[in-house]
């Protein structure tokens, strides 16, 4: 099972959001899960693991950046090849932990809003990173969509996903601990909003929506709490390094990490639009100091504290 799938139960038990019009999506609001889970959960081996693998799929540099499900911006720092960087998480009290980190300013643009509706025109970035963040999906091929929407021609794209197919899940099936089988190709949800998903339903999901696979790597081999106990931080690492090249042979790893390319035409935003409205899709909408207003459905997002607010209200509030 995923780190994060765990911490969605133990840390302030994350809202559960519901739009008349999208998918359930997971809050993390007032959760302290960037503290609990990883600076004192004594996660240091899956993320060293995680930051060999993001170095070596993204390219040298690049100009504009989505980081989807960012977080308290955890792995921002690792993206300083690009010259501006787009955070965008569900959760507003997340990204004011990333401001409180990174700071204020151009390169970084901090925005609340829903995976099924990103308020951006198409073709705007011209690489995405989606880091622990997939597993909370209930339906990944359409979150997949507005990713692929939102990228340039050509554009990069490193999906991160907690894998049904890993070693543990099979030794148990096998040996009849276990009752769903990891080699059927449906998502399991372990508790509610979290997945794993098998390779192939991944593969299928990013061919579907005009991804080509570049290169897939395979993370996390050693994530157990005793091979962490008994052998040394950095030769952990080191194993999990060797490891992860075998990932475009076989993924048995509880976490695979894939680069894909934006395949097909696309053509390119206007020069100076960025955001478009979530609820109408007009793609010329007017920011003001503490707001933004969509000229067609008059809607008005919120800018707060210097974090753009395009989440949609839920039904009835």
């Amino acid at each position: 099972m995923d780190g994060k799938q765990n911490a969605s139960r133990e840390l302030n038990s994350p809202e559960h959001k519901i739009d008349s019009s999208s998918p359930r999506v997971i809050d993390y609001e007032d959760s302290d899960y960037q503290t609990s889970f990883w600076e004192q959960g004594e996660r240091g081996y899956e993320d060293q693991a995680e930051e060999v693998a993001l170095r070596r799929l993204l390219p040298e540099k690049g100009n504009l950046l989505l980081e989807l499900g960012a977080g308290a911006g955890r792995n921002t720092p690792r993206y300083n090849n690009f010259e501006r960087i787009v955070l965008l998480d569900y959760s507003f009290t997340q990204l004011k932990a990333a401001q409180n980190r990174l700071g204020t300013g151009d390169r970084y643009v901090y925005v609340a809003a829903d995976v099924y509706r990103l308020p951006f025109v198409p073709a705007l970035f011209d690489f995405a990173t989606m880091i622990r963040t997939i597993h909370h999906l209930v339906d990944p091929d359409l979150a997949l969509t507005q990713v692929r929407r939102v990228l340039a021609e050509k554009g990069g794209f490193i999906l991160e996903y907690a894998n049904k197919q890993n070693l543990k899940a099979i030794i148990r099936y096998l040996a009849g601990r276990q009752a769903w089988s990891p080699f059927t190709v449906e998502p399991i949800e372990f508790v509610e909003l979290n997945f794993n998903f098998h390779p192939k339903s991944i593969r299928t999901w990013l061919h579907d929506n005009r991804f080509r696979i570049e290169r897939q790597l395979t993370v996390s081999h050693f994530r157990a709490k005793t091979l962490k106990r008994l052998i040394p931080l950095q030769l952990l690492v080191m194993m999990d390094s060797w490891a992860q090249l075998t990932g475009d042979l076989w993924q048995f790893s509880p976490s695979v990490f894939v680069k894909s390319i934006a395949t097909g035409r696309t053509e390119p935003p206007n020069p100076g639009s960025f955001f478009l409205c979530p609820a109408c899709g007009y793609e010329q909408i007017e920011e003001i100091p503490d707001y933004c207003r969509c000229p067609r459905c008059s809607q008005r997002w919120q800018i707060k504290d210097g974090i753009y607010d395009f989440r949609l209200k839920k039904s009835g509030g």
